[in-house]
């Protein structure tokens, strides 16, 4: 959803009116860095043919074999010997001091790769294990008392200082290592640099011409490696939740739990109300439209995509999450929410969107998150890019990590059905 608005940089006006303004900011934001990225683009494109071009004019005007002098004030050719005008530096002076000048950047760059490689490696490192310390906190948390959570975290902050701490001083020692590879590599470069002009036979041009040569090879090789760095971040961003261990991790919807045509569902939370038998598989194929334009297509929607992945169940049981609700317009949830505490929330069936929307009670009102479910998995529209294998994972995700880190809202206390049959009761006759 979010990759289709960048494309075609536009919002629906109702989709917008969904949005709480801290999402509206965010896709704001991402909207304009689009923008700023198709500029640059433009704008290097027209570089590239204005060199072009300034390189065919030169061309053409060298095949012309026309040479015109430079005169001086007395009429004559003006002429310049290098080391004979007052204040020239010798020839030789000049020499030394531009190849210990290369020498020097050439060190310099060199230094500089290697450290953003020694930095990646050393973030990526300790991120990883500091994801891998809190997975296994936050898993035995799940079999400790409450109690004990306290000492978990604890434990987890202790553990988390002194990773950081380790990351610190591995930082230093790399900066230090590669400090003292860069002077060595200066002194080397400076002495090959030194030997070459010693011995070359090339003129001018060709040295000029394998200069630039070896900028252009090397600017590739950057802009590669660049690009490789950011897949890679893009994936571990997109895995991130994940690691967590509570994401996906510890989801038993592959594992032993399958829906069959003759499995019930329980529609009431509150009490053991009559099983709902599931709706047999529809032979005709379905094909989802590219937005939802009734509420038909909305419940057959969900019937056919939603209800195989679980989506509104409990973990590991057949009776439907106390959170869930039917197809509620967003006054609708608020009212629900009115006389709650804040941290209450429920999740709607969405009328704008392939997914749903969090409704959430805060001190000073209400906020509502659209939750995207038009892929194979479930994550917030422009808020949150962690990405969960069921609704139920993003749900019990949350109310252990924030949504955002300006709101800090967290979900603590779902809000449950008031009506008889529930609002839900048309997704699963």
């Amino acid at each position: 959803m979010l990759q289709q608005i960048l494309h075609d940089m536009y919002i629906d006006p109702e989709l917008l009116a969904e949005l709480n303004e801290e999402q509206k900011q965010i896709l704001f934001y991402k909207m304009r860095e689009e923008q700023l990225r198709r500029w640059k683009e433009r704008e290097e494109k027209a570089r590239m043919e204005e060199t072009l071009l300034r390189k065919t004019a030169r061309r053409k005007q060298s095949n012309g074999k026309h040479v015109q002098w430079l005169r001086g004030k007395d009429g004559e050719v003006w002429v310049w010997v290098m080391g004979e005008a007052p204040g020239d530096k010798p020839y030789e002076q000049i020499s030394e001091e531009l190849i210990a000048e290369r020498a020097r950047q050439q060190a310099q760059k060199e230094a500089e790769e290697l450290w953003r490689q020694k930095e990646a490696e050393i973030t990526k490192k300790f991120r990883d294990a500091m994801a891998q310390e809190k997975a296994r906190i936050v898993a035995e948390k799940w079999k400790i008392e409450i109690e004990d959570r306290k000492a978990a975290k604890l434990e987890e902050e202790k553990i988390q200082e002194e990773l950081k701490k380790r990351e610190e001083e591995e930082r230093q020692k790399g900066e230090e290592q590669i400090r003292q590879q860069e002077e060595i590599r200066a002194k080397e470069l400076y002495l090959r640099l030194k030997q070459a002009q010693q011995h070359s036979q090339h003129s001018d041009d060709d040295q000029e011409w394998e200069e630039q040569l070896r900028r252009s090879k090397a600017a590739d090789e950057e802009r590669s490696h660049k690009a490789r760095r950011a897949r890679d971040e893009y994936r571990r961003q997109s895995l991130r939740a994940i690691q967590k261990g509570r994401v996906a991790g510890l989801s038993n919807l592959f594992q032993g739990t399958s829906l069959n045509n003759d499995q019930e569902i329980k529609l009431n939370n509150n009490s053991a109300s009559p099983l709902l038998s599931l709706s047999a598989a529809s032979s005709n194929i379905w094909e989802r439209p590219s937005r939802p334009f009734s509420r038909d297509v909305i419940i057959r929607w969900f019937k056919e995509e939603q209800i195989p992945r679980r989506a509104g169940f409990e973990r590991n049981t057949n009776r439907i999450a106390q959170w869930f609700h039917g197809i509620i317009s967003r006054q609708e949830a608020e009212e629900l929410l009115m006389n709650k505490s804040e941290g209450t929330f429920l999740v709607r069936v969405s009328e704008k969107i392939w997914g749903y929307a969090l409704s959430y009670r805060q001190q000073s009102g209400f906020k509502h998150f659209l939750v995207d479910a038009s892929g194979d998995f479930y994550s917030f529209l422009g808020v949150d890019p962690n990405r969960h294998a069921t609704l139920t994972d993003l749900i019990d995700f949350h109310k252990e990590e924030i949504i955002t880190s300006s709101g800090g809202e967290l979900l603590l206390e779902p809000c449950g059905q008031q009506k008889n049959p529930p609002d839900y009761s048309p997704l699963f006759e």
